[in-house]
């Protein structure tokens, strides 16, 4: 009994001591039983726990790695989710990152091809044809995906890359869906600016809206409403919402990449597409800089007599404008002209006049034309059109200047260009070219083939021109030597930019060294020989070169004339020599005998168009059948 008392004060003491420690109370034993008989109850030793341990026993456990993970992964996320909603610069960083990566993957990964393609031997010519074909297309396809990934200010970019005439067709194939790729905003995007720029709904501004755009491009889309106040019917181009933020992103992305590109690439250098961007696309989207051009585009015709119209601006906003509606056809629309008995090779004719006036007399002009941005209406009874319809010009949100010296450089390069091939002239052409578009001798003939749009003249790639010229090409004396276009002289032009390689470089070698500015006027020049085409006119292919001449002759007697009245004025009757006034009477015959020979050479030009058009309305005649049947022949219907 002695022993079970000590016992079980022990066990009280060791509880009182170390009870927190127990993982159960301790068993009481009852007197009288004893569970082990034959020998002692075993009492474990426990040994006393330091002051470390101790503070170590009451901390809590350490969570393991699966839970620790996933909870950091998730505090992770949540604070990007948060920063990329209200942290501006946390955003453009990542979207900038994802853009950046898509046209920097199909820029490097193409340029490697383009490479390995070039550097590979091949049995025959066929193959090579073939592989380089194969590598077009799969770059093509590569920078497709970028830009529709992109979006916005990129399927401008592709829009323009499916126009260039020089690129192979794989590329220009590839592109042309982005013609019809540019998706519309929603309508409740484009009510949340409304309010934001205008501070008032669209239904409060507008009598009628038609959430439906008549027109989607890449920065803009149009609608249709009409003023409440007026009643009149307008035409309201909105800006695409999200391209106030992407803006700055994708100039600074397109600025890297390219950098990237020259960087590992030297020869296939784009930086001069990154400046051109960081200058012309903030222009592009500002709508009171547009307004602004408009106008001063109707000041500079106002007192000339022509069919070109631009419609009036009734009120404009950094990212709205309201103008009005103009409804008409696409200027290269046969069955339009047709309907309203408007001849298409007047309609080309007058589209080259209103481009040189502005280039060669102006000096200011309109740097995004495409047939997208030209429409053809009837001639109303208070028209100023010398002719039955009015050439509307519309998006003037780019414009260029060329600076007199430059203006008057380039008008008597292409005098050049029209004269016959002699040794003065081949030194004139080449002379021109480097004052125009600070190209050398070696890189003559590719910029010639550029602003012509065809194989270089006579003279031209012999005098030791880079590269080696189209085969089995014709080549003209002058461009009024030169025969209609063919397709086998467009495809040779391709296959010999897209083919050599030291020629593809020297295509590159000149899109860095011209002016952004005359590069424009390559792009003018382009839209009015390919209108030209578009409208299957019957007249020489020269034609429209002709008018070209006729400005250039008028700049240059307009530059010379003025410079020497001002040095009469300067000298006065007292100063005033018969040298003076002989240079001024040679000045005036040169200009009337060289207008008066290209307006001769116009109406035989132009007799011999009508002659063409008259022969197909007597086809029409008794082929198609009918009156109707020969006005269609005639209009290039039938």
């Amino acid at each position: 009994m002695q022993r079970l008392s000590n016992l079980r004060m022990f066990s009280i003491r060791r509880c009182g001591a170390f009870g927190s420690l127990l993982p159960s109370r301790p068993r009481v034993l009852r007197p009288g039983h004893h569970p082990h008989p034959t020998r002692p109850p075993h009492i474990p030793q426990i040994r006393p726990l330091s002051t470390a341990e101790s503070v170590r026993s009451r901390l809590p456990a350490k969570p393991s790695g699966w839970v620790f993970v996933p909870a950091a992964l998730l505090v992770l996320g949540g604070a990007g989710v948060v920063a990329y909603n209200y942290n501006q610069p946390f955003r453009h960083t990542a979207l900038a990152v994802v853009r950046c990566s898509r046209v920097a993957e199909a820029a490097i990964l193409g340029a490697i091809d383009y490479k390995l393609t070039f550097a590979k031997s091949y049995l025959s010519e066929d193959q090579k044809a073939a592989a380089y074909s194969a590598c077009h297309t799969r770059s093509a396809r590569r920078v497709l995906k970028a830009l529709l990934a992109n979006g916005g200010i990129f399927i401008k970019l592709g829009q323009h890359m499916a126009s260039v005439a020089v690129l192979p067709r794989e590329w220009t194939s590839t592109m042309r869906p982005l013609q019809d790729q540019c998706e519309p905003t929603a309508y409740e995007d484009l009510e949340a600016m409304f309010m934001s720029d205008m501070g008032m709904s669209i239904s409060d501004y507008f009598e009628e809206f038609d959430p439906n755009p008549i027109g989607v491009a890449s920065l803009a889309q149009v609608h249709v409403g009409r003023l409440k106040n007026s009643g009149e019917r307008v035409a309201v181009k909105l800006q695409h919402p999200h391209l106030q933020e992407f803006c700055e992103i994708d100039m600074e992305m397109v600025e890297v990449s390219l950098g990237w590109i020259k960087h590992w690439f030297p020869e296939f250098e784009f930086t001069w597409l990154g400046e051109e961007m960081r200058e012309n696309l903030p222009k592009e989207m500002d709508f009171v800089h547009e307004k602004r051009n408009a106008e001063r585009a109707v000041a500079d015709f106002q007192n000339i007599r022509t069919s070109l119209y631009i419609p009036q601006v009734k009120e404009a906003r950094k990212r709205i404008l309201v103008m009005e509606y103009i409804q008409g056809g696409r200027v290269d629309d046969l069955e339009y002209l047709s309907d309203h008995n408007i001849d298409r090779n007047k309609v080309s004719l007058e589209l080259a006049r209103i481009f040189c006036q502005m280039v060669h007399i102006n000096g200011w002009f309109h740097a995004d034309p495409h047939p997208g941005n030209l429409l053809i209406r009837p001639a109303g009874p208070s028209s100023n059109s010398p002719y039955n319809f009015e050439i509307v010009l519309l998006d003037h949100g780019l414009y260029f200047d060329l600076d007199t010296p430059l203006r008057i450089n380039y008008s008597k390069w292409w005098l050049a260009l029209i004269a016959p091939a002699t040794p003065e002239t081949l030194a004139d052409r080449k002379k021109y070219a480097k004052l125009v578009g600070n190209i050398d001798e070696d890189l003559y003939p590719v910029f010639e083939a550029a602003i012509t749009g065809r194989a270089a003249l006579e003279g031209s790639w012999e005098d030791g021109g880079k590269g080696a010229g189209p085969p089995d090409v014709p080549r003209a004396k002058s461009m009024i030597d030169l025969s209609a276009q063919t397709e086998e002289e467009m495809e040779a032009i391709r296959n010999a930019v897209v083919q050599k390689e030291g020629l593809l470089v020297s295509v590159f070698d000149v899109l860095r060294r011209v002016p952004r500015r005359v590069l424009m006027v390559l792009k003018l020049n382009d839209l009015t020989r390919s209108l030209d085409r578009a409208l299957m006119t019957t007249h020489s292919a020269v034609r429209i070169f002709l008018i070209t001449a006729k400005y250039c002759t008028f700049a240059v007697w307009l530059d010379e004339s003025q410079r020497l009245v001002s040095e009469m004025r300067r000298k006065g009757l007292s100063g005033m020599s018969l040298g003076l006034l002989w240079d001024y009477f040679w000045v005036w015959w040169r200009y009337e005998k060289m207008y008066r020979s290209l307006e001769l050479a116009e109406w035989w030009m132009d007799s011999g168009a009508r002659l063409v058009m008259a022969k197909a309305w007597i086809r029409g005649l008794f082929t198609v059948g009918g009156l109707q049947g020969a006005h269609r022949a005639a209009a290039g219907l039938a």
